[in-house]
């Protein structure tokens, strides 16, 4: 049958079996090769692959992968570089052979260089070697890219950007005494060259962090660790700019508390060095520094896309549907290069995280296996730890994002106690609140504190996944006991607050 689906202001028809599945006969009645075909071999890709084989063992499933690691966390790298997670390996999800043993038949080291959607074909590259592979559906999961522009001098050695277990491993390496045993190539997938030749130089001591977001404020964590001088560089005038002001100042302090030095409102304008990165320019003014880590920001990976007919949403993310869908027939686009439904504005928007990307791998799979599963909406959870800082944020904090939407955003920020007081271990947690004044509907919220504050932030993501407004978040029949919580948990005090400018109004 012939189903019409909606795809932002148009209507796109596409041929669908009762189970929404394209099956090709030969004329015995047999299957014919239909693969689904996944380019990307990380979180999103693999995900949708183990689904969809899972759902359908029947059903081909090929995944491409450009370079040598897959399903690998990396999250997880500042933490590799700190030294608290030990190797490489423990990074890693699933190995290739336990790839291969799902059914799944993966092919790393092979680069997806086109896309033919009329002919329901790409054009893969390995080793000086193109060939065509036909699909029966296709997932773009290509991932995002760190960047570095425009700052000169982003490519000279000892400046990295932390994207990827390559980088996280030569950082490590550098950090090492060239004297000591210290962690040099302890998988096969490593770029044991790049490693080997930052394990022989003698370990830095002085480092710039260019970037006041999630890498930077980790790696600011991690480099002190390893007892460097640590300066880290922010344009805008707060850290983490998405989680809000109480956030942003609550790392702030914390970060000084831990020798780390910090220049906001400072914006870096070069890396100078003759072949290695000697000091760093910023504001006329010159910083010495033997290695520099530059977090600015990520883009997606559309460049595959390109030219193919396969839309781009505003955001320069891959435009998808409900489903995951593309506006090609038969593609679709998940992780950290396509767009996803905002749960608050319900708007196309990209938040590149983990989570969002297994999940809608995971939906993906399950819908092209026979069964539409809608990728969810996203809210931009996510949280963050400096030291014991710990912070979690999610909806829309920004008011003027939020008035954007179009809503009339009203703020609350209180400080409570995350434990009744006479209970050891309490520590002030800072909730700060955004609500739409005319429906009271919860926009969003971020927490930081020190004992167990970035945890809370899930009662918040799920007041939001529930369109609750602040009275009925205030109502909410939370968990109590002394260890755990004051009766009234910070949560609820920044709810009742909050809920009093509207019932006084």
């Amino acid at each position: 049958m012939t189903v019409v689906y909606e795809f932002g202001n148009r209507y796109v028809t596409q041929l669908h079996t009762p189970h929404h599945i394209v099956r090709l006969l030969r004329n015995d009645g047999t299957r014919m090769s239909d693969p689904l075909v996944v380019v990307g071999g990380d979180a999103a890709g693999l995900s949708a692959a183990s689904k969809c084989k899972r759902d359908d063992p029947e059903r081909e499933v090929i995944v491409y992968e450009r370079g040598r690691w897959v399903s690998y966390a990396h999250c997880g790298t500042p933490y590799y570089v700190k030294g608290e997670v030990e190797s490489l390996s423990d990074l890693l999800t699933l190995s290739p052979t336990a790839i291969e043993e799902r059914g799944i038949t993966l092919h790393r080291e092979h680069e997806v260089v086109d896309v033919d959607p009329n002919a329901q074909s790409v054009t893969v590259q390995t080793n000086g070697e193109t060939f065509e592979q036909p699909y029966g559906d296709l997932l773009v999961a290509t991932g995002a890219r760190a960047v570095s522009e425009p700052i000169t001098g982003a490519t000279l050695d000892g400046v990295f950007t932390l994207h990827g277990l390559d980088s996280a491993a030569a950082i490590r390496a550098y950090l090492s005494d060239p004297s000591e045993d210290g962690v040099r190539t302890d998988s096969e997938n490593v770029d044991a060259a790049l490693v080997r030749k930052y394990a022989a130089a003698t370990p830095p001591r002085s480092t710039v962090i260019i970037g006041g977001g999630y890498v930077g404020v980790e790696m600011a964590e991690a480099l002190r660790e390893h007892g460097l001088d640590v300066h880290l560089f922010q344009r805008p005038n707060q850290l983490l700019p998405p989680f809000g002001d109480a956030v942003g100042s609550g790392v702030a302090e914390t970060l000084r508390e831990n020798d780390v030095t910090l220049h906001l409102e400072t914006e870096v304008e070069e890396l100078v060095g003759d072949g290695c990165v000697e000091a760093v320019v910023a504001d006329g003014e010159r910083f010495s520094v033997d290695l520099a880590l530059v977090g600015i920001g990520i883009r997606p990976n559309t460049s595959l896309v390109e030219g193919t007919g396969v839309e781009l949403g505003a955001s320069g993310a891959i435009a998808t549907d409900k489903y995951g869908r593309t506006n090609e027939p038969h593609v679709y686009a998940a992780g950290d290069c396509a767009e996803s439904r905002h749960a608050v504005t319900g708007e196309p928007d990209w938040v590149p995280l983990g989570l969002t990307a297994n999940r809608a791998g995971r939906a993906i799979g399950q819908t092209i296996a026979g069964t539409p599963t809608s990728v969810g909406e996203v809210a931009g959870t996510a949280a963050v730890k400096a030291f014991d800082c710990e912070c979690g944020r999610t909806g829309i904090l920004d008011p003027e994002r939020a008035r954007a939407a179009g809503f009339d955003p009203v703020t609350e920020t209180i400080t409570a106690s995350s434990r009744s007081g006479y209970y050891p271990g309490a520590a002030d947690t800072t909730v700060t609140l955004v609500a739409d004044r005319s429906s009271g509907r919860l926009l969003g919220g971020s927490i930081v504190g020190t004992d167990r504050a970035a945890v809370r932030i899930d009662t918040l993501a799920t007041a939001i996944g529930g369109d609750l407004t602040i009275g009925e978040l205030e109502r909410l029949d939370l968990a109590y006991a002394p260890p755990f919580s004051p009766v009234w948990d910070p949560v609820l005090v920044a709810a009742k607050v909050l809920n009093g400018k509207f019932t006084d109004e």
